[in-house]
C-alpha cells in the first residue's frame, strides 16, 4: 500500500500541484485548505506524513502541529514563508520534524517527505526489538540511553524530539570527530540536499539549549565552514 501524504495549504493551485506532483511519485494524497479540515480528515485517515503550511486562515499551522502531536505520531514537513531563525524554532518546537522555506524545489520537498518516511521506518523498528541490544553513549557528563531514547547532562533529564535524538546520537558515536554538514545531513535527514536551507543550524541551536539550559559548558561546537564537532571546551 503507498504511503499516504496530507497536504495542508490554503491556496489551492499550490495544494493541487502537490497533489500531482506527489501523486506521480507513487504516493497516495489528501489536502485540507485549513487547520480544521487536515484535523478532520486525519481522524478519518491518519496520513503516513503531513505537509503542512504555516499560515493559514483561523488556525494556523502552529496549532495544527500541536493538536496532531496530541493525537498520535506523524512526520510533520512545516512549510513557510518566514525564514528567520526565531520563526523556525519556534516551528520545530510545535513539533514539526523538517520544515522548508517557500519557494521550494519540488524535487526537494518529495526528497524531504521520503526521508521522513525513512526516519520512521527505522524509529519504528527499534520499537520492534530489531535494532541493536540497548546501550548507553556517554562523553563527559552527558549520557544518552538508545533504549529510552533519554538523555542526561550529569542528573538532569533533556526531553528530545526525534530529530534531536537521531542529530545527538550521531555526535556520540562519533565524539571529538569534526563531522561535516553534507555527512550529517545524509546520516539525520536522509537526503543531500546542497542548498540554503539551515535546517542544521536552526537544530543544533536548538539542541544547545538543552544542553546548556542549567549552565553547562558547551559541548556541541562549530568548525566554521565544515561542520560541527561533540568535544569538550579544552580540548
Amino acid at each position: 500500500m503507498a504511503d499516504y501524504v496530507l497536504v495542508v495549504d490554503d491556496d489551492p493551485k499550490l495544494t493541487d500541484m502537490l497533489r500531482r506532483a506527489l501523486a506521480l511519485e507513487g504516493f497516495e494524497v489528501g489536502t485540507a485548505l485549513s487547520g480544521q479540515e487536515a484535523l478532520e480528515q486525519a481522524l478519518l485517515r491518519w496520513p503516513d506524513v503531513v505537509v503542512l503550511d504555516w499560515m493559514l486562515p483561523g488556525m494556523d499551522g502552529l496549532e495544527v502541529c500541536r493538536r496532531l502531536r496530541r493525537s498520535g505520531d506523524v512526520p510533520i514537513l512545516m512549510l513557510t514563508a518566514r525564514d528567520a531563525v526565531e520563526d523556525r524554532v519556534l516551528g520545530l518546537e510545535s513539533g514539526a520534524d523538517d520544515y522548508l522555506v517557500k519557494p521550494f524545489a519540488l524535487e526537494e520537498l518529495v526528497a524531504r517527505v521520503r526521508a521522513l518516511l525513512r526516519r520512521r521506518a527505522r524509529a519504528r523498528m527499534t520499537q520492534g526489538g530489531e535494532a541493536p541490544a540497548e546501550e548507553t553513549l556517554r562523553f563527559a557528563d552527558l549520557s544518552l540511553d538508545t533504549a529510552s531514547r533519554e538523555a542526561r547532562r550529569g542528573n538532569r533529564r533533556i526531553p528530545l524530539s526525534t530529530t534531536e535524538f537521531d542529530l545527538l546520537e550521531l555526535f556520540m558515536r562519533n565524539p571529538r570527530r569534526v563531522l561535516p554538514r553534507d555527512l550529517i545531513m545524509e546520516r539525520v535527514w536522509g537526503y543531500d540536499f546542497q542548498g540554503e536551507s539551515n535546517v542544521l543550524e536552526v537544530y543544533v541551536g536548538y539542541l544547545r539549549r538543552k544542553l546548556e539550559a542549567a549552565g553547562e559548558p558547551r559541548l556541541l561546537h562549530t568548525v566554521r565552514g565544515v561542520g560541527y564537532v561533540l568535544k569538550e571546551a579544552e580540548e
